[in-house]
């Protein structure tokens, strides 16, 4: 099935990145006083994005085919620490607080790409 705007799908694949990433960070700062608990992340977007495979969607059997792609089942990565503590836990909370204002952002970025995209969908329906 070809998709009429895809820009909708990427940003949907996305907001689900976004909120994978924001489950770890949660995570992290739960576990900021566990002892050797080890601070994960998930990979950039883009990084993801790369290794997925995604490509064009076909409207033309001579265009390439699109992959699967899941932001789901983007594994977590153990990252380097700012500091670790004599417990061994490697959880910074200033920089998990960064983290999920870089995510807050990314959310409210990709709501202004939907609102003004649906805008100019809806105009050219309005004729």
């Amino acid at each position: 099935m070809v998709e009429p705007v895809y820009l909708f799908d990427l940003v949907e694949r996305q907001r689900s990145y976004l909120s994978a990433r924001q489950a770890l960070v949660a995570q992290n700062v739960a576990n900021a006083n566990s002892p050797g608990y080890r601070a994960v992340d998930l990979a950039p977007f883009t990084k993801v994005l790369d290794q997925s495979g995604l490509q064009m969607s076909e409207t033309n059997s001579l265009h390439v085919q699109s992959a699967a792609f899941d932001p789901q089942a983007a594994s977590p990565k153990e990252r380097t620490a700012w500091e670790t503590t004599v417990s061994g836990n490697s959880v910074s909370l200033e920089q998990e607080m960064i983290k999920a204002g870089e995510i807050r952002g990314a959310f409210s970025i990709d709501t202004s790409i939907l609102k003004a995209f649906h805008g100019m969908w809806m105009a050219t329906l309005k004729g």
